[in-house]
């Protein structure tokens, strides 16, 4: 039918692929860096000078739609003209701390923002910035007439700044003042927040079109970076995402909105209609970094001591919470290590225990899912962490779940491609907007628990065993506790379906 772009604005850098619609081939590439780093406050014209340059030597020729994936928890605040108050303030600015807590006090606590939006206010959040700037900048807060996130603003610089205002589910759930179980904005919210009331754009479907530019190429809806990732994984009903940064974060599609009175799942929206549940971590790959500095290696040789221990790491249990916890909730705790005798203290048995500490950890936060009633067969592993052996080797009996680690590829600008083959495909009546394209599958590695299951379990519950000693009451007793293996089915189902 034709060519598509996804174009994806991270906190670093532009990324475009051109895709084939019909078989979701990339044909072609762009990238280009940020001229100026993503914390704090931005100028977002920063993002526009980035795509024209990842654009470069007519890499978006004989394109017919674009879809747009950007860094979620920005706020652009506008005034009644369109034009910026102050610059961008990034999901990273966490300077909004105290004004995120306050605003949770303000509306009677956690219970009542996860019945609300789903979420607890956090520092990342815009309607926590909303409040800090009212209270630190207030005649920038008394100009505000509109609010944005970035893929909204990209999405209405690409449309020429037109009068209508447009953004998606999955950003919109990123707000703080939009509630995905009830499909609404929240502007008494803002009000809270911020003061007064302001214009908020409008909420358009996923298969739905933003417009289209002055040259006729149309705009698809867009959404936020994990929503866009996930669109362009293939992921659905009974698989899980695990994503292996500093801090790790697991999330899976579901049939509904979870609301969470303990802040632990954050209820986003996904980019096709369903639900996004997410639970973050503070430790993953920090944890085996930091082993790796202390045994005087790096990631790679850290992994090749750790396979030459065994499971249980010869009694070693290491609480991975280096820098706190946010799953579970302890936040000025430490990490801790366990089971030290003479025959354990051998450098390949604390690098075994760092990688089962990490799995643990990121197995507790899944298990917050599994104990809502999310269905978890196949747990997809992101990032550099994921190629590394002691990782494959080790986690499909922790977890309790087929493995799969995708080749590496720009899923985010994916989501973004796929999602506008989407909107191109029902404006020309060919593609129902029930059901997107359905794209080939990302080439993986699957890796199965096997045989290996019992004894990873066992490992696990020794884990939970010093978790529950050395924090008890972390998590409510019952709800996140290991249980038996899952069926484990081959095929993703529900709102993403096959790609």
């Amino acid at each position: 039918m034709g060519i598509v772009a996804g174009l994806d604005s991270s906190s670093e850098s532009t990324r475009i692929v051109v895709c084939d619609t019909d078989t979701g081939a990339v044909i072609k590439q762009g990238y280009a860096p940020h001229p100026v780093g993503g914390s704090g406050n931005v100028d977002p014209q920063t993002w526009l000078m980035s795509l024209g340059e990842a654009a470069e030597g007519g890499l978006l020729e004989g394109v017919q739609a674009i879809g747009v994936s950007a860094q979620q928890h920005g706020l652009l605040a506008l005034d009644a003209g369109g034009v910026l108050v102050r610059p961008a303030s990034m999901g990273n600015d966490k300077r909004a701390q105290s004004a995120a807590a306050d605003l949770t006090e303000a509306l009677g606590g956690r219970t009542a923002w996860a019945q609300a939006v789903g979420a607890v206010p956090t520092a990342s959040q815009p309607v926590a910035k909303l409040r800090w700037l009212a209270r630190n900048e207030p005649e920038s807060a008394h100009r505000v007439a509109e609010l944005m996130q970035p893929h909204d603003w990209l999405v209405w610089q690409l449309l020429g700044r037109p009068m209508r205002r447009t953004t998606d589910r999955g950003t919109a759930s990123s707000s703080g003042y939009w509630s995905a179980a009830s499909g609404s904005w929240r502007p008494d919210l803002v009000q809270l927040a911020l003061g007064h009331q302001v214009r908020l754009p409008e909420v358009i479907g996923p298969a739905d079109a933003a417009g289209h530019t002055p040259e006729g190429l149309l705009i698809s809806a867009g959404t936020g970076e994990t929503m866009a990732a996930a669109f362009g994984l293939g992921v659905g009903i009974g698989d899980a995402v695990i994503s292996l940064g500093a801090s790790g974060s697991v999330f899976s599609v579901h049939h509904e909105a979870l609301a969470d009175p303990t802040g632990t799942i954050l209820s986003y929206a996904d980019a096709t209609g369903m639900h996004l549940p997410v639970v973050h971590t503070l430790n993953a790959v920090r944890t085996l970094r930091g082993t790796a500095e202390l045994l005087s290696t790096d990631l790679e040789g850290l992994s090749a001591l750790a396979m030459k221990s065994t499971p249980g790491s010869y009694g070693l249990v290491f609480l991975p919470y280096l820098e706190g916890e946010r799953t579970p909730h302890l936040p000025h705790t430490a990490g801790t290590l366990t089971g030290l005798r003479r025959e354990s203290m051998k450098p390949e048995h604390l690098a075994r225990a760092a990688f089962e500490g990490m799995l643990c950890g990121l197995a507790d936060a899944l298990d917050v899912l599994r104990g809502r009633g999310v269905q978890v067969r196949r747990v997809f592993l992101l990032g550099p962490a994921a190629d590394l052996q002691a990782v494959r080797a080790i986690a499909p009996a922790l977890l309790g779940a087929r493995i799969v680690v995708p080749q590496p590829a720009d899923y985010a600008a994916l989501g973004a491609a796929r999602q506008a083959a989407w909107a191109l495909g029902v404006s020309h009546g060919t593609q129902s907007p029930h059901e997107p394209p359905r794209w080939p599958a990302a080439a993986s590695q699957v890796f199965e628990p096997g045989e290996d299951l019992p004894v990873g379990q066992s490992v696990r519950q020794q884990y939970v065993a010093v978790r529950e000693q050395t924090h008890p009451g972390a998590f409510e007793p019952g709800v996140f506790e290991p249980g038996p293996q899952e069926a484990m089915g081959h095929e993703a189902v529900g709102g993403y379906g096959a790609v």
